[in-house]
């Protein structure tokens, strides 16, 4: 059994602290995070300083004093470098630039052909990405401390491996090298499913719950699972691909080869589908996959039958499917992600949460919230932004510098005692 050491704790202690004074509407206090977190005040004081010396916190003024010593507030240095988050979907790669605080500073999306892309051209897109918005955005390369890709399909993220990619049925591709031979910045590799939750976690429902489910509808179906405040990964980083989990016996084809998997009934490919089922004749078919969704919302809040009982059917397969998810699981919030449920929006929800309701257990019932994603911009992007703060929160060389320098300090201070 694989247990945690003193290493880990410190780590998963250094988080908490900084998305607590993430999530606070203003500077904080050591004994804000100390409370907020269950931390003791002396780890939490310890952890600020800690993030102070390495340039992350910085002072942002003093409570009144109410006698004693006033305390110091706290805040994210926004300008201690910049973050870089990158969302290879099927058709483009968008590329998003971020100061420390995970504000948007710069954004651009780039196409990719439709096709059975290779490597080298992803390689190639995400490279060119990162280089027009540094150019873009007057940054300098050495203050980028590391840029987080989100790739679809399974990731072996300790070795930067896109093992296997239903898109473009790549088979264990070396992505992170490949991407490293060309930019100098420490890369991160995971897929949508994992940015997505983390997103969450750090600036969604995770900021309220510690056991949630995000479920992620777009190209591509999955669910991210967070345990006790932590990401659930599995033993090889594939938990959550609930989209190839079966449900409907001999149902549709999915992309992966099998037959009735969620993702063939609630991705924006299964929503086009389940349209021409409805109306093989419609109109609204007329449009790439991600502009019919889009029409299908439009039209069914303009009381079109069609596009209504499109979005009924969607939220049918979901309600059904998520069911099953939460009996699982049983989190404290299901949140609902991606561009389908972003379009699709509260009519997906309430129709998926009654059917929810006539499926899932009441005791799974009672402590759920379940509500659609209010993470700003692009939940991947920002997620694969903090994959990268979390790299550098994690990086030993900046973090053992300032533990040694703590430890000298004191060791002269002793001597001179």
């Amino acid at each position: 059994m694989a247990k945690r050491t003193a290493q880990d704790i410190r780590r998963r202690n250094r988080f908490d602290a900084l998305r607590c004074v993430f999530a606070a509407p203003g500077p904080v206090s050591r004994q804000d995070i100390a409370e907020t977190t269950g931390l003791s005040f002396a780890t939490a004081a310890n952890l600020a300083t800690e993030l102070l010396e390495a340039g992350v916190l910085r002072e942002a003024g003093r409570e009144e004093s109410k006698g004693g010593r006033p305390r110091a507030r706290l805040a994210v240095n926004a300008e201690r470098g910049a973050l870089i988050g990158i969302d290879v979907a099927e058709t483009s790669v968008q590329v998003e630039l971020f100061d420390l605080a995970l504000s948007v500073l710069h954004s651009l999306r780039l196409p990719l052909r439709g096709a059975d892309v290779r490597p080298e051209e992803v390689v190639g897109t995400i490279v060119a990405g990162v280089e027009q918005l540094v150019v873009a955005s007057g940054t300098r390369p050495e203050s980028v401390l590391g840029a987080g890709v989100s790739v679809p399909g399974l990731v072996e993220r300790e070795g930067g491996v896109s093992v296997f990619s239903p898109y473009w049925s790549w088979r264990d591709v070396p992505l992170r090298a490949l991407l490293a031979e060309q930019l100098t910045m420490p890369l991160y590799l995971d897929n949508p499913l994992k940015a997505a939750t983390v997103a969450e976690m750090w600036f969604g429902a995770g900021r309220e719950v510690d056991d949630l489910v995000v479920v992620t509808l777009r190209a591509g179906v999955g669910a991210g699972i967070a345990v006790d405040g932590a990401l659930y990964r599995g033993a090889s980083n594939s938990a959550g691909e609930w989209g190839h989990t079966c449900l409907i016996r001999d149902g549709r084809e999915c992309r992966c080869g099998r037959r009735g998997c969620v993702e063939a009934y609630v991705s924006t490919r299964g929503v086009v589908r389940t349209l021409r089922e409805v109306a093989p004749d419609s109109p609204l078919l007329d449009a790439d996959e991600a502009t019919v969704v889009g029409a299908v919302a439009r039209a069914s809040a303009a009381g079109d039958p069609v596009a209504a009982e499109t979005v009924a059917r969607t939220a049918r397969h979901l309600g059904m499917a998520a069911a099953d998810l939460l009996n699982l699981f049983n989190p404290q919030a299901l949140v609902l992600g991606g561009w389908v449920a972003d379009r699709l929006g509260e009519p997906l929800l309430e129709q998926a949460r009654e059917v929810i309701a006539a499926h899932a257990l009441p005791a799974t019932l009672q402590a759920l919230t379940l509500r659609l994603s209010a993470v700003r911009g692009n939940p991947v992007a920002l997620g694969a932004a903090t994959f990268a703060l979390e790299g550098f929160l994690d990086d030993r060389e900046t973090f053992g510098t300032v533990a040694a320098g703590r430890r000298a300090a004191r060791a002269a201070r002793e001597r001179t005692s």
